[in-house]
Formats: structure tokens, sequence, C-alpha cells
């Protein structure tokens, strides 16, 4: 198989103006597109799962919706029914297409999906060149929220494509990759005396709404685990009968395993020669020093259980974060698929926190004290998901480098499982 390049999906160069930034995010999606064949681009296989044509054209959308329409008076939409299409959940900005239904949409084509996203762009440089780094313009706040949700959905670009793919049966590739030849760093813990500390968003730079306002919360003292749970470690739990013992179980998550039928993490599969996994590679031997990825949150709870631990509160998980640098494996890499935790890199004595999966905590997503939505259809973007989600925190090996902090709150259902999601201990001293 001849290997495509994905091109320049690197972040921004640092001190990058606002105009160098937005056409830096904007190839970078286009470039992971790169692989795909236009029939690759059209395919939805469950409801969590957008075609990529969507996502092109979606976060198009959000530029043209947020930004021009109300700052660009000679602005026009190439097909103002564009707006239904491609709209998502902004019940404030207008009816919307069922999302399950996105797959079904044949029309506009790929070729008049990147021709939006062009006359797009073609206006966003014209008042990019207006705006300039002019951070009081009252339009700067609402790009540089749009740059973020396109990297947000960079992200859903590649973990979408990794389900269509494992869907069809011939399970091809999106990019072979070499695979890494390396052990599992030895379980390590990081113990953290109790404090009261700060968490939240408190500093220049951006922000998502839902990482503020910054507060005081006391943690108890607490040991986290060195690195994130591996696949040899979670199939211990496997052969252990862990999908088969309910005592393991939160109620919801035991009858969500019985009815559909889970064994195992998403993208594995028994054969007679042992487990494989699917990766965006293709289907490979199960590696079992790469973390374990594709479980939900009834699944880490579980392991926890039968581990004899627990999951962190995102509290616990950013306070050990606070000293050690965003780093880590992200989609800036191209590897796809997370790797061997390194030999623990810092003082604090942590690896993984950054990069290769987002790691579920036990905190449920809720608002911090004083949070207040932004007015408008904006406010809709996180402050009314804020029930029946839990938070993970890090990022994983399809984050863009550049989107990665401490504070982000990431957040899913219970039983979502096709993110790179992953596990991280923590116990008590």
């Amino acid at each position: 198989m001849t290997v495509v390049d994905v091109g320049p999906v690197a972040a921004p160069p640092a001190g990058a103006t606002l105009a160098e930034r937005y056409a830096a995010v904007r190839a970078q999606t286009e470039a992971l597109c790169a692989p795909l064949e236009t029939e690759d681009y059209v395919v939805s296989t469950m409801t969590d799962v957008s075609p990529t044509k969507w996502h092109l054209a979606h976060t198009s959308w959000f530029f043209e919706t947020f930004v021009l329409a109300p700052n660009d008076d000679a602005y026009v939409s190439p097909n103002p029914r564009y707006a239904f299409l491609f709209n998502s959940y902004y019940v404030q900005a207008g009816e919307r297409h069922c999302r399950a239904k996105r797959g079904i949409v044949t029309r506009p084509t790929v070729a008049e999906v990147f021709a939006y996203r062009a006359h797009v762009d073609a206006a966003m440089h014209r008042l990019l060149a207006e705006v300039g780094d002019d951070a009081s313009h009252p339009a700067y706040g609402v790009i540089e929220l749009g740059l973020h949700h396109e990297q947000q959905h960079q992200e859903l670009l590649v973990t979408d494509i990794k389900h269509v793919f494992w869907m069809n049966p011939l399970r091809p590739a999106y990019l072979p990759r070499v695979p890494e030849r390396a052990a599992a760093a030895p379980l390590r813990w990081a113990s953290f005396d109790e404090g009261v500390h700060h968490v939240g968003f408190a500093g220049p730079g951006f922000s998502f709404d839902n990482e503020t306002p910054a507060h005081r919360v006391l943690v108890g003292a607490f040991r986290l685990a060195s690195r994130c749970v591996t696949n040899g470690e979670w199939l211990a739990f496997v052969d252990d009968g862990g999908y088969r013992k309910p005592e393991l179980w939160l109620s919801n998550g035991w009858a969500t395993v019985q009815e559909r039928r889970w064994e195992a993490p998403l993208y594995w599969e028994r054969t007679p020669d042992g487990w494989t996994e699917f990766t965006l590679a293709g289907t490979a031997p199960l590696a079992l020093a790469e973390p374990a990825c594709h479980v939900s949150y009834y699944e880490a709870d579980a392991f926890a259980r039968w581990a004899g631990h627990r999951l962190p509160t995102e509290a616990e998980w950013e306070v050990a974060a606070e000293r050690v640098p965003v780093d880590g494996r992200f989609v800036d890499a191209r590897r796809f698929h997370p790797g061997p935790a390194p030999s623990v890199p810092n003082d604090v004595g942590l690896a993984q926190l950054y990069g290769d999966v987002w790691q579920w905590t036990g905190s449920a997503y809720v608002a911090y004290p004083g949070f207040r939505p932004s007015p408008g259809a904006i406010g809709e973007y996180n402050g009314k998901f804020m029930c029946d989600q839990w938070v993970l925190r890090g990022a994983s090996c399809a984050t863009p480098r550049s989107h990665a902090r401490r504070t982000y709150r990431n957040f899913f259902p219970s039983d979502a499982r096709w993110q790179f999601t992953g596990v991280r201990l923590a116990g008590e001293p």
C-alpha cells in the first residue's frame, strides 16, 4: 500500500497571527482527509458518527453563522439550505437536519462541500485582514472559539472514520504505520498530599467556558498511577471473566454489557490465533504494551473496581498534572494510535497525562461554581450538556497538540467508546 502524506498536521507556529492560525487549522482539517476516497466521505455508521463531508461543512457553517453573518454585511451563503443541513445542536440558530440521518444526504457533493469551505475561507480572510490581532474586535473571540471548535471536529473526523472503516468487512486502513516494539513501563504510583488547590482556567489565552471560573477545592491525599492501563492488563481483566461478573459493574453498566454483548473493548476481536485490534492502520495482533482504549465509563469503572482501585476525580487529575508539561503523542505525530508509555519523564513520576488516550474520571460533568453560559446560541456550546455525562482529562492521539491544556474538560455519556478513551487508576495513599 502506498503511504499517503496527510500533510501539515503540526500546530501553527508560536507567535502566529490570528489569520495564520486560521489558515493552519483549516488546512489541517483538509490534510486529514488526504488518505480518503470520495466514497469514504459520505458514510455514517451510527448516530455518534458523522460523515467526513458533514464535519468539513459544519465547521464552515460555524464560521459562516457566528462570525461572518454578524460581522460582514456583504457575505452571502452559496446555499441558504446549508444552514439546515450543517447546524448540529444550536437550537437558537434554527432548525436542523436529523443527526442520525446525516449519512443519507448525498448532496451537496464532496466537491461542492470543498467549494463551500473555499467560499467561507475567502470571506474569512477578508474579515481577518480587518480584525488583525485586535482582541477587542467583536469577531476576535468567536473566531478563536471557531478554531478550537474545528480542532474538536478534527479529532471527531479521525475517530469517526475509524468506526466507518471498522464497519466495512474489508477493514481498510486509513494509513499504514510501523508498530512500536516496546515493553510497557512498570506501573508505579505517585503520591499527593491533602491540600486546597485552584482548579479551572485562570490564565491568559483561550479556554472553553466550561473550564471556568477557576475556584478552590479541597483535595484529599491520593495516589495516581504512573501511566495508563495497558492492553495486557485489560486482557487479564477479560480472561478473569470481568465482563461476566455483575458484582463489578454499575447497574446500568451491567445492563448495557448484557444488551450489547460486550466482552472486550471496541475494536478487539477474538480469533483462533488470539486477540486482534483494529486500528487506523488496519487489523493487527493485540499489542499488550499499548494503552487500552475505546472503553466506556462503565468499563473503566468496572476495571478499576476489579483492580482494587478507582478512577481519579477531575480535581485530582488536574492537581497531579500541575507540574507536568503538555507533551505526548498527539495527532501531530501522525501515528493515529496510542503507543506504549515512555519511562517517566518528569519529577512528578507521571507519564501519558497528555496524548495517547483520554482518561475517564469519576467526576460527573457539571458546572463549576459560578458558571454562566454565554448569551445567545454560542451559550449552547457546552452548558446544556452538563448532565448525564462524565469528565475525561488529558488528550488523545487524535487531538491536535495546540488544542490540549491542563484544564480541558472533555465529556461523554457513560456508554460512549468510539473515542480514544482509556483508564488511569487512582487510589488512597
